[in-house]
């Protein structure tokens, strides 16, 4: 595998544009993803009870096995929880870029990020398709302009790239993400689009989306707010030309470690850009009974906001750390575990068998006052382990979500 520069247009075949068409007061808010050839599509949605219309129905189009060619998302309204004019909006779109693209609306997803409970400007949106269609390109600017159509607090675009080898033939695979603030997903994360050449199965492109979900976006919090409209999609068009491959084979374990770096990569840069965020803090797991069980106290320590804010005052407060697991459900024996900080400043352990050490208090402010920490967890429980991605929670974030409705 190499990692390329590129983004959503990396691979053979698919163009994409985005532009500022005024459903924003400023930023980019329209992005349009086209493939030349039609695609297989996998996806993975928001748990949440409460869905936008993009997720219902994107979710059915992903079940029925159809081959789509595009995308059109919206940045600046969620198109959630707006009833049946909701969906019909949501139609609308779809039906404007399908027309656009000369293509039946059923191979058209949609997607919307922003304002929860806002109706939609569809004049805005409707003009916007159809000024924007015109100028899908391959290009890398088209790529970073998709990128930019989606994100909304996010202050920096989110796209990765790689190339691979697959049955004889060089096959690529370009991202982009949007993501800084309402991230504890429970399926996928945010917005997140993969696109690749590959020749596969949308079987076997649904179990590789999904199992790199399991461990990177499902594995990360900003502020443990679950979204209405978390979606990751990935489209394959077979432009490449590969030999089609089997589970069992190389070439299939070789994409999904690709598919599964992409996602980890576009996982920590949300995680990087969380809304106010000083502080990446990584809780890595070990010797846990199950893979459960590490999942669940990694997560609920980069989820804890006591842990958060500890993080954010460089305190070595290793006691929220311990309550945050107690808390979780997920099993482990308290006398028995072993908490430490590490980053490039160094290792510090804080506690062992379920005790308090001495440690140096000028080391763990030194190694809190990095950008990047490590809080090492170890069970003596077993063998299995998890990492979890978070970030800290300080004064930032609640100026941006205060003034949030307001700005956009």
């Amino acid at each position: 595998m190499r990692i390329i520069d590129g983004g959503i247009t990396a691979a053979k075949g698919f163009f994409a544009t985005g532009a500022h068409i005024g459903i924003k007061k400023i930023k980019k808010d329209l992005s349009l993803l086209y493939s030349e050839k039609s695609a297989v599509v996998a996806g993975m949605f928001t748990q949440n009870i409460v869905k936008a219309a993009p997720v219902v129905r994107n979710e059915k189009i992903v079940k029925s096995g159809k081959k789509v060619k595009g995308l059109v998302t919206i940045s600046g309204n969620a198109n959630a929880c707006t009833g049946k004019q909701g969906i019909l909006d949501n139609q609308k779109m779809a039906d404007i870029y399908a027309e656009m693209l000369q293509v039946n609306s059923d191979e058209i997803l949609t997607a919307a990020t922003g304002i929860i409970g806002k109706e939609m400007p569809m004049n805005i949106i409707e003009n916007g398709i159809r000024k924007i269609s015109p100028q899908l390109k391959e290009d890398r600017q088209s790529a970073k302009d998709a990128a930019g159509g989606i994100i909304t607090t996010d202050t920096f675009l989110k796209e990765v790239a790689v190339e691979l080898e697959l049955g004889g033939k060089t096959v690529t695979i370009g991202a982009m993400a949007k993501g800084s603030g309402m991230i504890h997903p429970n399926m996928a994360t945010v917005l997140a689009f993969l696109a690749t050449d590959a020749v596969i199965s949308q079987e076997l492109l649904q179990k590789a989306l999904h199992d790199a979900v399991e461990i990177t976006y499902n594995m990360i919090s900003v502020d443990g707010a679950v979204s209405t409209n978390d979606m990751v999609l990935f489209f394959a068009n077979g432009a490449a030309e590969n030999e089609p491959f089997t589970e069992d084979s190389e070439d299939y374990k070789k994409l999904k470690d690709a598919v599964l770096y992409i996602n980890q990569k576009l996982a920590i840069q949300v995680i990087h850009d969380g809304e106010g965020a000083s502080k990446l803090i990584v809780a890595a797991v070990t010797g846990a009974k199950t893979k459960q069980d590490a999942r669940k106290l990694a997560k609920a320590v980069i989820n804890d906001n006591l842990v958060k804010t500890a993080m954010y005052g460089e305190d070595a407060n290793w006691g929220r750390i311990l309550a945050a697991m107690g808390g979780s459900g997920g099993f482990f024996e308290p006398e028995t575990v072993e908490i430490a900080f590490q980053n490039e400043k160094g290792y510090l352990l804080l506690m062992e068998n379920g005790q308090p050490i001495r440690f140096d208090e000028s080391k763990a402010l030194e190694i809190l006052a990095e950008r990047d920490i490590i809080i090492h967890i170890s069970l003596h429980n077993g063998t299995e382990e998890a990492i979890a991605w978070g970030c800290d929670l300080g004064h930032e974030y609640i100026r941006i979500n205060g003034e949030y409705r307001l700005r956009t």
